[in-house]
C-alpha cells in the first residue's frame, strides 16, 4: 500500500517506483503516495519488473519469502538497478522461528491458506488473543516478542493474520539468504539479523566491465 516507498521519500529520495499486482493495494499506494508525484505506482509481478539499469536501489520488504521462485524475482531486481546499485531484501529467518515452522506452519499450509480470507481473518482473533495475553503475562523470549509487547491488540491481530494467510512462506537460514543473493549476481553481500527472527540482506550489482581491446 505504498508505506515502504513513503518512508524513503521522507528521508530524501528523489523518486522511485512502487510495484504490486493487487489493484486494491495499488489504489492504497496511489493514495498514500499522493504527496510524492516523483513516485510511480505500477501493476507488475515481481517476476516481470519492466526496468533495466534505472535505480540506485531496489528493495523488497516481506515479499521474497512468499514467492515460489524467489531467485527469479531477485534477478529482476538486480536488472532494475544500475551497475553499482544495491538490492535489499527483508525475509523470515529459520533461526528464531523454529517453533513457528514446526507447529504453526503446517497448519497454515494444510488449513488456513485454503480457507476464505474472511474466515481466516475471523480465526486470527483467537491466536491473537492468546498472544496478547501471553505478552501481558511476561512471555518475551527474544527481541521480536519484546517488540510485539509494545503493540496494541489490533496491530497484533494483523501480524497473526499475516502469518496465517499466505499459501507460501519460506523461513530461511542465513546461509540460504546469502546463497540467493549471490546466485542473483550480487557481490559484497551483507546480512544482518533483525529482532532475532529475520534477515536483512543487501548486495551490490557489479560494475559493468569494459571489453578488452586487442
Amino acid at each position: 500500500m505504498g508505506r515502504n516507498s513513503y518512508w524513503p521519500m521522507t528521508y530524501g529520495a528523489s523518486g522511485g517506483c512502487a510495484a504490486d499486482l493487487d489493484e486494491r493495494s495499488l489504489t492504497g499506494a496511489r493514495r498514500n503516495l499522493a504527496l510524492f508525484p516523483a513516485v510511480e505506482v505500477v501493476r507488475s509481478s515481481a517476476y516481470d519488473l519492466p526496468f533495466a539499469d534505472r535505480f540506485d536501489i531496489a528493495f523488497a520488504i516481506g515479499v521474497i519469502h512468499h514467492l515460489e521462485h524467489p531467485g527469479r524475482a531477485l534477478r529482476r531486481m538486480v536488472r532494475a538497478v544500475k551497475p553499482g546499485g544495491r538490492v535489499l531484501i527483508w525475509v523470515y529467518g529459520q533461526e528464531g522461528n523454529r517453533w513457528l515452522v514446526a507447529l504453526l506452519d503446517p497448519l497454515r499450509r494444510a488449513l488456513f491458506s485454503r480457507l476464505p480470507v474472511a474466515m481466516v481473518h475471523h480465526l486470527s482473533l483467537y491466536p491473537a488473543a492468546a498472544l496478547w495475553l501471553a505478552l501481558r503475562t511476561g512471555m518475551r523470549p527474544n527481541e521480536y516478542f519484546r517488540l510485539l509487547a509494545r503493540f496494541g491488540f489490533a496491530h497484533l491481530r494483523s501480524i497473526v493474520f499475516d502469518q496465517m494467510l499466505p499459501r507460501i512462506a519460506h523461513y530461511w537460514p542465513r546461509e540460504r539468504v546469502a546463497e540467493l543473493m549471490t546466485q542473483a549476481g550480487l557481490e559484497d553481500v551483507r546480512i544482518r539479523a533483525v529482532n532475532q527472527m529475520s534477515w536483512s540482506a543487501i548486495g551490490t550489482r557489479p560494475l559493468a566491465v569494459e571489453p578488452t581491446r586487442s
